[in-house]
């Protein structure tokens, strides 16, 4: 089988070195798709670098995005964790999904956008309602871009609305949660596999 790499980006609002929720979930996705034989990289923590707003690859001046494009270049998967405020994805997940719309104009030598051919899952935390709704705002933005989704490509956990508790203070990983992250992965790997030996024709 074709080697495959997976990456993650961590959409939360938290910089390091706080404890973050989405950087968890996300870690267990990525633990999940090393078991199923990818090799993957340290999540990505979106808000501990400087990215300009607009929709190109590059707008210069100081501008971090490029560095993290190259880690998506990179991968073959896409794990794309964001926490849940006011019902929606967080700001920094917007801006990361605004950004990526620069890859719909970056076209191979067959004018397929670059990111044509990539697997893409989701993954959401928090303490009130809104995960389907941020899986399918995302599903449909990473699908634009180019993204392909494999069956079942989100994971989440919802706690208690209106309580204080999040997932990183759970003592263990609830059952749903942990089996939905698993076959995320496991449907995410064979799907990149699929498109690493046969993807998508020359538009």
């Amino acid at each position: 089988m074709t080697e495959l790499h997976a990456v993650a980006l961590t959409c939360s609002l938290k910089p390091t070195p706080a404890q973050s929720s989405t950087e968890l979930l996300a870690g267990q996705v990525l633990d999940q798709l090393s078991q199923n034989g990818v090799t993957v990289s340290a999540p990505i923590r979106v808000v501990d670098y400087d990215i300009a707003p607009g929709v190109e690859a590059d707008m210069g001046d100081g501008d971090q995005w490029p560095e993290i494009r190259r880690a998506l270049v990179h991968a073959d998967i896409l794990v794309f964790a964001t926490p849940t405020w006011l019902g929606h994805m967080s700001s920094v997940a917007q801006r990361a999904l605004e950004r990526l719309d620069a890859e719909l104009s970056a076209t191979d030598d067959r004018n397929r956008p670059g990111m044509v051919g990539k697997v893409a899952v989701a993954a959401v935390v928090g303490n009130e309602d809104g995960a389907h709704k941020i899986i399918a705002d995302v599903f449909q933005g990473l699908n634009d871009i180019g993204y392909t989704i494999p069956a079942q490509g989100g994971t989440y956990w919802n706690g208690e609305s209106m309580q204080g508790v999040d997932y990183n203070d759970l003592d263990t990983t609830p059952e749903p949660t942990a089996a939905t992250t698993a076959t995320a992965a496991r449907n995410a790997t064979h799907l990149a596999a699929q498109l690493a030996d046969r993807t998508y024709p020359p538009y």
